[in-house]
């Protein structure tokens, strides 16, 4: 099978000019077929802010009103998915921005109210393969935002390595998948202020006891439960590095 990477950024990495611009030329070095999902979060707090929008979040996830809804799109779909694009374009890969709703690739549904009402928040139900591998396939390089609809006109929030993961799971069975979570960090550390604390390897067993010692908190305990769905559907690799580990393969590995 063809080999296919997978790409899903964020953090300070997505929001900084820099850091950003380090990232898309490692990207533009992967051999092979490839895709990139990002976020984007901090900008759309920022400019929520600047718009006197108050910011609600739970555990590290956004509350999603209608009002937020507005930004998130308006950021992750037209602000930080253009600047990836044009990136991409000037580095001469073939991007095309998406979010779930092109095309009709992500259809999610409305996060059902538990204990939290999320809002607009999507949980994934449908990734179109179909349509990702005629891309794919044509060499276009999809730059996708982590927006998803619901079949009914609804744009919903969702979390991008939730995205990350089911796309990487879908297509396992048509390419050799590796999955990259691309930080600013190394991996997963130990102490979160020490690079050198860096876990090489990681599965399921030793995840839930860091998690449950509080070495594991926030918003990497999302990204690691994705990371092993993906491998429970058969990609290949998942490795959580930064950006200048992309080519040495560096990082925490997921086993």
């Amino acid at each position: 099978m063809d080999r296919l990477t997978i790409i899903k950024v964020g953090g300070k990495v997505v929001e900084d000019e820099k850091s950003l611009n380090d990232l898309l030329d490692q990207f533009n070095k992967i051999s092979g077929h490839k895709l990139l999902i990002h976020g984007g979060g901090r900008t759309a707090t920022e400019i929520s802010k600047k718009l006197g929008i108050k910011i609600k979040m739970v555990d590290g996830r956004r509350i999603t009103n209608k009002e937020t809804l507005d930004v998130v799109i308006m950021v992750y779909a037209g602000l930080v998915n253009k600047k990836v694009v044009a990136g991409l374009q000037a580095r001469n890969c073939n991007a095309l921005g998406l979010t779930g709703a092109d095309l009709g690739l992500i259809q999610a549904k409305k996060r059902e109210v538990k204990d939290i009402d999320y809002g607009y928040v999507g949980d994934v139900e449908d990734v179109n393969s179909r349509e990702l591998r005629l891309l794919i396939d044509e060499n276009v390089i999809p730059v996708i935002a982590p927006l998803t609809h619901d079949g009914n006109g609804q744009l919903l929030n969702t979390n991008a390595d939730t995205i990350a993961a089911e796309i990487a799971g879908e297509l396992a069975s048509y390419y050799s998948t590796f999955l990259f979570y691309c930080f600013e960090k190394k991996g997963v550390l130990l102490n979160q202020d020490d690079e050198s604390s860096l876990i090489y390897e990681l599965d399921s067993k030793l995840m839930e006891e860091y998690i449950t010692d509080g070495t594991i908190n926030a918003g990497m305990i999302p990204k690691l439960e994705n990371g092993f769905r993906a491998k429970r559907k058969g990609v290949k690799e998942v490795l959580i590095t930064n950006p200048e580990n992309i080519s040495t393969g560096r990082g925490t590995r997921l086993i």
